[in-house]
């Protein structure tokens, strides 16, 4: 994030707490397709993405008082929406153990590489396939462009877990674009 970025965010969230509806409305016109979209590759079912994405809204304006580093305002906001998500998944999937990382996955605490695709409707596709862990994790880091030590804030993991994730996802993600790449030759 630039330093010009940070002020701005600043100064947003500064205006949201003091109840300028102007501001808040900006807060939605600047984040409202960032946070649908992640949301929506967490849930896919998109009039769920939306309503959940309501009940974000809501938890934002509620909070927005709370929130006591407005230049950590990206990583607070997918936190939420983050949360939102899970407590519907929660409730929608009870008893199931959908969020827990698989058992054999180990910290790689190698650099984690940008992945280059050429055809991004593959890249959805592909994201739709994978687990939900790495799914969210790569949506973070390569869709919205966030640092691993912002990831890990929003996952409540470590930075070693994160880059692990990663390393995990990626792996998946490349099985399985390659075997549609194999289907359809």
């Amino acid at each position: 994030m630039t330093e010009k970025q940070a002020i701005y965010y600043e100064l947003l969230v500064l205006r949201c707490r003091r109840g300028r509806r102007d501001a808040f409305e900006q807060l939605v016109r600047d984040w409202e397709k960032r946070l649908f979209y992640y949301i929506h590759k967490l849930i896919d079912d998109e009039q769920e993405a939306w309503q959940i994405l309501q009940d974000t809204w809501v938890k934002v304006l509620v909070g927005i008082k709370k929130l006591r580093e407005p230049r950590k305002l990206p990583s607070w906001l997918y936190t939420i929406a983050r949360n939102t998500a899970i407590g519907h998944l929660r409730k929608k999937y009870k008893r199931q153990s959908l969020f827990e990382p698989d058992a054999n996955v180990q910290n790689v605490e190698d650099t984690v590489n940008n992945i280059a695709f050429d055809d991004a409707q593959q890249v959805h596709f592909g994201l739709r396939k994978i687990s939900l862990h790495h799914r969210e994790v790569l949506t973070l880091f390569f869709l919205q462009d966030l640092a691993i030590e912002e990831i890990a804030g929003v996952l409540a993991v470590p930075p070693g877990t994160v880059k692990s994730r990663l390393y995990h996802a990626r792996q998946a993600l490349k099985a399985v674009l390659q075997k549609e790449a194999k289907d359809y030759e």
